[in-house]
């Protein structure tokens, strides 16, 4: 593909960032706006994305004036004429999109590759709309364009099979990361991205852990960047909203069907950072919190010895008789444990996660002050207590292990690559790993073993793990064939 002028449709944040991206890489851009005000607007984006970049020391005084002097900007369709190449980054709305895509299949010479930075809308759709079908791709940038690496190469069932190796070619000429992927809502990153998310508002809405123990379980005992809420609120609920309607119209999946409580915010106008509350804002004042008397303990279950003996080392004595609280570490239900004891009420299950989280799990019968005694005897031994209800996979697990069989699912239907997932999801989210990295740090047979936990439970099919993974279990088999 001979490119040598490329046209960005729509000037916002995030068309700005992309025409910014292709004029630091030498090539001539045509920026298209809707009218003046929103012309001027897009002017100013790269003005100031570009003025940032000098103050970071990215680029010099005259590389900017370069990289501005490359870019034309007009009100006018008709000047993309002789460009090689168009994307569009429109507002996400089906109609509007489909409209511009005619538009630019009427205006663009006949080579000229049209391709969309939607971030979940059916890239096909957009291509029925021309007459050049072939010729239509999904290249999505992510935000800030400028800074973040991966580019997703989105290719339909009619896109010519010769284009998507040159366009994953340009992205690395722009200085990207391209993976390749078929066209299913969502492609990789928000695909496995938004139900995790949404899974997360499940949980706060059932009751099983408060928004911060979420939070604080899949920082600090699944190593990610942020909890889920405070990327939701980050994200905009209306924009998660918004992606999970998509994925649910697509797989009409319960997985993908968007949580109550994220409808309820995104209606009252609560839409995160952007409105100034969401999940977060106007918190109420800090309490004193309480303080509990737990002078003994007891310990059972696997790796109790241990977690015993660190304890008597800090000063609490261990008691067989009549503890003030019980740990019991190991398999749930843990109720079931708590009904075998003379006072189930002081039991409280223990899941250590990632070696720096406890999570706490009440049972129906736990009681205020024992669970109380369980965090503050975790905190002593310098780990996060996440208090949570006696449901399988206790929080982490619940939320990680779904995640997890998305991605064995989106690789078993063959439109996109392990190494393309986990690249997807490391450079797209930050993630320490990949989640096939994850899975087989975890382990293929313990990641079964509790999908079916979670099957069992709430007898979601989204749980059942997929049958490459069982398989792969079943053949005694530790890594996914690359």
């Amino acid at each position: 593909m001979a490119l040598e002028m490329v046209g960005v449709v729509g000037l916002g944040t995030m068309g700005a960032g992309i025409a910014e991206v292709f004029a630091r890489a030498g090539l001539r851009v045509i920026g298209v706006e809707a009218d003046a005000d929103s012309l001027a607007r897009g002017r100013r984006h790269l003005e100031g994305s570009t003025q940032r970049a000098v103050d970071r020391g990215k680029l010099s005084g005259e590389e900017r004036a370069a990289v501005l002097g490359r870019i034309t900007l007009t009100t006018s369709r008709d000047d993309l004429g002789e460009a090689d190449l168009v994307i569009e980054a429109i507002p996400e709305i089906m109609a509007l999109k489909k409209a511009l895509f005619a538009d630019l299949d009427r205006i663009c010479k006949p080579a000229a590759v049209l391709a969309t930075n939607t971030s979940s809308l059916s890239v096909t759709e957009l291509a029925a709309s021309t007459g050049r079908p072939q010729n239509v791709v999904g290249l999505h940038f992510f935000n800030p364009a400028p800074v973040m690496r991966l580019v997703e190469v989105v290719h339909t069932v009619v896109t010519d099979p010769a284009l998507v190796p040159e366009l994953a070619e340009l992205a690395r000429r722009l200085g990207k990361t391209p993976v390749t992927v078929g066209d299913r809502a969502g492609f990789v990153v928000n695909r496995l991205l938004l139900p995790y998310l949404n899974h997360a508002v499940n949980l706060l809405d059932q009751g099983v852990a408060t928004r911060d123990a979420i939070d604080q379980a899949m920082r600090a005992g699944a190593g990610l960047p942020m909890g889920p809420f405070a990327l939701l609120d980050l994200i905009g609920l209306d924009t998660s909203y918004e992606i999970m309607g998509v994925l649910f119209d697509e797989t009409r999946s319960a997985r993908h069907a968007p949580a109550p409580v994220l409808r309820e915010l995104v209606a009252a106008g609560l839409l995160g950072r952007k409105s100034g509350r969401g999940f977060h804002g106007e918190e109420p004042p800090p309490s004193e919190p309480d303080k509990s008397t737990v002078r003994t303990f007891a310990a059972q279950g696997p790796g109790a010895e241990e977690l015993a003996a660190r304890l008597v080392e800090v000063g609490f004595k261990e008691s067989s008789d009549d503890p003030d609280v019980v740990l019991h570490l190991g398999d749930r239900p843990v109720v079931e444990h708590a009904v075998r004891l003379a006072r189930p009420e002081r039991l409280v299950g223990v899941h250590l996660v990632g070696g720096k989280v406890a999570e706490l799990a009440a049972t129906a019968l736990t009681s205020t002050e024992a669970l109380l005694a369980a965090k503050d005897l975790v905190k002593v031994l310098k780990l996060i207590p996440v208090p949570c209800r006696d449901r399988a996979g206790f929080v982490v697990d619940a939320l990680l292990l779904p995640y997890l069989n998305d991605a064995v699912r989106m690789h078993e239907s063959g439109y996109a690559s392990i190494d393309d997932i986990d690249t997807a999801m490391k450079l797209g989210c930050g993630y320490p790993a990949g989640p096939f990295e994850t899975i087989e740090a975890l382990g293929l047979e313990a990641m079964r073993d509790g999908l079916r936990a979670l099957y069992a439970e709430y007898r979601d099919p989204a749980f059942a793990p997929a049958p490459l993974l069982d398989q792969l279990v079943t053949a005694g088999v530790r890594a996914f064939p690359r």
